[in-house]
């Protein structure tokens, strides 16, 4: 009996630890932050992709445009 006593607070002890450490806390915030930015920048890069590609096409609309006599 004193045996499982002994082993509950050692359970007890450790999941006390466990809600004292707040290093697994700050480990997730930096990982959602990390995603967030990631999504941002290929967000950023598909836009400035886009972007680059429709003015790409309009110039080679005008020259093609200004060549035909």
């Amino acid at each position: 009996m004193l045996e499982k006593i002994r082993e509950l607070k050692k359970v007890r002890e450790a999941v006390l630890e466990l809600r004292r450490d707040e290093a697994g806390a700050a480990l997730v915030e930096y990982s959602i932050l990390i995603g967030l930015i990631a999504a941002l920048v290929i967000f950023i890069i598909l836009w400035v992709g886009g972007w680059i590609v429709e003015a790409w096409q309009t110039l080679q609309n005008a020259l093609s445009s200004a060549q035909t006599p």
